[in-house]
């Protein structure tokens, strides 16, 4: 091979004396706060490391299960607690500044983080439009090279994962993975376990991959890695031997293998150096440079005094800039997310054809409820309103997995500064807001004349914008908890037992007069407190309440809608307060 080609900005990344200890909230809060950096009652993950990762080099962290591999490579992808990290992280002899360094370089977790209804190349342009700069053009040219470089050209148009006929395999997705990553061509790259639960073919096509990149193309490539075998291993420039949170080694394979038999062990034929070293370990310990740590320390002050010359220097200049405006980052989140809405089509079709079929079944247990005038008619009435309303709220938590697999890829993207927070929550809103319009319309058609309603244009209509408004309220509530809850059981249950209570004290099954004061607030919180006020003074409220009759009692009107009205304490402007009311519970959610 040549000699490899001198990147346009070559990262040299170094950690020195670094340690890392778990610590309590308070302590995290303490140090982030006032600076504090306590060590009592803390447990080491990490002690004193040093080590260094060149440009044009693969450099492998490796080491036993717990030995603290993948929090290094965290650490040094700058995604750690200040609070729990001691030492120096320099990147080209200067302080990291780990907002910015998380944005310039590519970070791969272990799990695949991909939208499995994309494909291979939609993936990447999705990618690619979000961190480069010059629009579509330059994406496309982008993620052709990519493509090429990792060997995807062939799977380009197959999706993420689709069945047997159309997924793709463990080691694509990595690489991938990868892609996504290399994108915004990055001078660092940091992968967690790239072989993990790959078959070794796949496994030394993914390191060799690396290994490529590295040496032609001048990147800083780091990997986390348990136990490779021969080929694998001679892909390596460099290693970092890590055991219980001590380093092993540092240096090249050679090093090692000298280190080895400098300290008296043979290494078998059937063995390779890694594994040797892996099981004597323990006698590692003791051959350990204590000179070269007795160096550092030396020069301990001199780092402390020239991180406080550079620090302000450093991040001055490593400004965030995100590489769209705030409309293209929306109209390229809006695109995926309708790709990912219309792909899924179980959850798409079902939304569509409950909504329909809901309408009509409901519409024929109702059947012309509303054009009678008797006490039993007003009460059936209510109930039609207080089950459309407790349908509707609980038909959207179908969509709780989704939001859960977003938030997951959300977290990762948003981390990398490939788009701000508001600009995802508004397109995933403008793209839900025709969708659910139209779930809205299906389903208050057949409804709304079926069981005879206020029979004009405008009760019909506001009738369909309170319920788009309700399901667009379900869908963010939705949305909100799929950013608090751990998983799917704990946010159906949690989600539930919610809806259960703002049911309760919604007012239908106990007046706001009976409910204990101590109780009270929860009567202002419910969510179906507002629609259901606002289907009840839609249908008795305005002009014609003033005559429609709804209670006869031996041939002669004893209570007319307006009055109905203001015995439940319900007024006509309540009518617009409520949606506005409902709009902000909506925008508070998305918050």
């Amino acid at each position: 091979m040549g000699s490899p080609l001198k990147p346009k900005n070559p990262f040299r990344l170094e950690a020195k004396n670094l340690s890392y200890k778990l610590c309590s909230q308070l302590d995290e809060y303490k140090s982030l706060c006032f600076g504090s950096n306590p060590r009592r009652g803390s447990k080491y993950i990490l002690k004193d490391i040093n080590c260094v990762a060149r440009p044009g080099e693969l450099t492998a962290i490796a080491g036993p299960s717990g030995a603290g591999k993948t929090t290094l490579l965290e650490i040094l992808a700058g995604r750690i607690s200040p609070c729990k990290v001691s030492g120096h992280l320099l990147v080209n002899h200067l302080p990291m500044d780990a907002n910015w360094f998380r944005r310039a370089s590519g970070y791969v977790t272990q799990e695949d983080d991909l939208f499995p209804s994309l494909t291979v190349r939609e993936t990447l342009m999705y990618s690619a439009m979000l961190r480069l700069h010059g629009g579509r053009r330059v994406a496309a040219t982008r993620v052709s090279v990519l493509m090429k470089e990792l060997g995807l050209d062939h799977i380009a148009d197959s999706r993420i994962s689709g069945g047997s006929n159309h997924g793709i395999s463990g080691g694509e997705k990595r690489r991938v993975s990868i892609g996504v990553d290399l994108v915004h061509d990055p001078a660092v790259i940091l992968i967690d376990e790239p072989t993990s639960g790959l078959d070794s073919a796949s496994a030394l096509k993914v390191i060799s991959l690396l290994r490529l990149m590295a040496f032609h193309q001048g990147k800083t490539i780091i990997l986390t890695i348990h136990q490779p075998g021969f080929r694998i291993l001679e892909q390596f420039d460099a290693l970092i031997l890590l055991s219980d949170g001590f380093l092993m080694h540092n240096g090249s394979l050679n090093l090692l293998e000298a280190r080895l038999k400098l300290a008296g062990h043979q290494i078998p034929h059937h063995v390779n150096v890694l594994e040797s070293a892996l099981d004597i370990m323990e006698s590692l310990v003791m051959q350990t440079s204590e000179s070269e740590n007795k160096f550092l320390l030396m020069d301990k002050d001199h780092q402390d005094h020239m991180m406080r010359m550079q620090y302000s220097k450093v991040f001055k200049e490593k400004a965030l800039i995100y590489s769209n405006s705030p409309m293209e980052e929306i109209s390229i989140l809006g695109q995926r997310f309708c790709c990912n809405i219309f792909r899924t089509k179980q959850l798409f079709a079902a939304r569509v054809i409950q909504a329909l079929v809901a309408g009509f079944v409901l519409g024929t247990i109702f059947l012309n409820v509303g054009s009678k005038q008797d006490q039993v008619a007003l009460q059936t009435r209510s109930g039609f309103f207080a089950f459309s309303l407790t349908f509707l709220l609980s038909s959207t938590t179908e969509g709780l997995p989704i939001f859960l697999e977003e938030r997951r890829t959300f977290m990762t993207e948003t981390s990398r500064g490939a788009y701000r927070v508001s600009s995802y929550v508004l397109a995933n809103t403008l793209v839900f807001l025709p969708f659910l319009l139209m779930v809205a319309f299906l389903y208050t058609t057949p409804v709304y004349w079926l069981v005879g309603l206020r029979k004009d244009i405008d009760g019909f209509l506001y009738f369909s914008l309170v319920i788009w408004l309700v399901l667009l309220m379900s869908n963010s509530f939705v949305a909100c908890f799929s950013a608090l809850v751990p998983d799917f059981i704990l946010g159906t249950s949690v989600i539930a037992g919610l809806m259960g209570s703002f049911f309760l004290f919604s007012g239908y099954f106990i007046s706001k007069d009976k409910i204990p004061s101590y109780w009270i607030f929860m009567h202002y919180l419910s969510l179906f407190k507002y629609p259901f006020e606002c289907l009840m003074i839609n249908e008795y409220g305005g002009k014609q309440g003033k005559t429609r009759c709804i209670g006869i009692s031996n041939g002669q009107c004893m209570l007319h809608g307006v009055e109905f009205l203001r015995q439940q304490g319900l007024k006509e402007s309540h009518k617009w307060t409520n949606l506005a009311i409902i709009l902000s519970s909506v925008a508070q959610s998305l918050n």
